[in-house]
């Protein structure tokens, strides 16, 4: 069985723990039934517990099984470690590849974020909420003429770190705060002459991160200087945002390349489009 899945950016500002856009950066995983367990990848994390029972694909897939007699190739366009829901992404497609009936599901547990899991395996705009101990999802409406201006720089950030530095307990005003800025993101990511700076603003999870990635602000001020609609963090990051047209990426993009290099970070600024179609699987042979 071959199942592909598609990157997703999370939180989108305010929407924390709670949006997840899927975009177009894929993982594929073949399964196939072997004597004895291999795994093998291909581009962004090849070599990466290749051969070992510990690689993700390999957990996801012996727990959907039951055994290990398979054989695993992964093929990944989707950096790791850059917050662009690279495991969940590969969770999903190796809980589909393996037959899992539920690969949201597996895909939830095996990753711990059920946000990127839930735009990786429905696509597009997603809401999620925990409803009697299972993952519920809403899609939302997405203005067909947005487009995602990704600054990835390259350094990974784990998200284990970027969640230690979250205080345990928020101030109502800063919830009431984020809750009033995700109204107005989901407007706007409705329709995109509603969409304005402030939509993105948050204050539950992007500055507690920024001392982790210092130069973050002077690349989101220079999206917005580029003419993003709005900019925020990808999920718990590295990766910064521009959302913005297609009439605009342009000058956007290369907004993103100029503060990578004068803020010495090395890196890539590339323009993502939403992927509306999510998790696809098909048989091999």
């Amino acid at each position: 069985m071959r199942a592909r899945a598609p990157a997703s950016a999370a939180n989108l500002g305010p929407g924390f723990d709670v949006l997840g856009l899927a975009l177009d950066r894929y993982v594929e995983v073949t399964i196939e039934p072997a004597d004895r367990l291999s795994v093998r990848s291909e581009g962004e994390g090849a070599g990466l517990a290749d051969d070992d029972a510990t690689h993700l694909a390999a957990r996801v897939a012996i727990d959907v099984c039951g055994h290990d007699r398979m054989s695993i190739v992964v093929r990944s366009e989707i950096p790791v470690g850059r917050g662009l829901g690279s495991s969940a992404a590969l969770a999903a497609a190796a809980a589909a590849a393996a037959g899992a009936a539920d690969p949201l599901s597996v895909a939830a547990r095996a990753d711990g974020h059920a946000d990127n899991a839930a735009a990786a395996v429905h696509g597009g705009l997603v809401a999620v909420a925990a409803v009697r101990g299972a993952p519920r999802i809403t899609r939302l409406p997405l203005d067909p003429a947005l487009v995602f201006v990704a600054v990835v720089p390259d350094r990974p950030l784990p998200t284990a770190k970027a969640r230690q530095v979250l205080p345990a307990q928020v101030k109502r005003e800063d919830a009431t705060f984020n809750l009033g800025r995700l109204a107005m993101l989901l407007a706007g990511l409705a329709d995109h002459r509603l969409l304005c700076r402030e939509a993105a603003e948050d204050r539950l999870h992007q500055d507690y991160r920024s001392p982790l990635f210092p130069e973050a602000p002077q690349v989101l001020t220079a999206l917005a200087e580029g003419g993003a609609l709005a900019t925020c963090w990808s999920g718990a990051g590295p990766t910064l945002l521009g959302i913005t047209t297609d009439q605009s990426a342009p000058r956007v993009l290369a907004a993103g390349r100029e503060a990578l290099a004068r803020t010495g970070v090395p890196g890539e600024a590339v323009v993502l489009r939403p992927d509306r179609t999510g998790l696809v699987a098909q048989a091999t042979g």
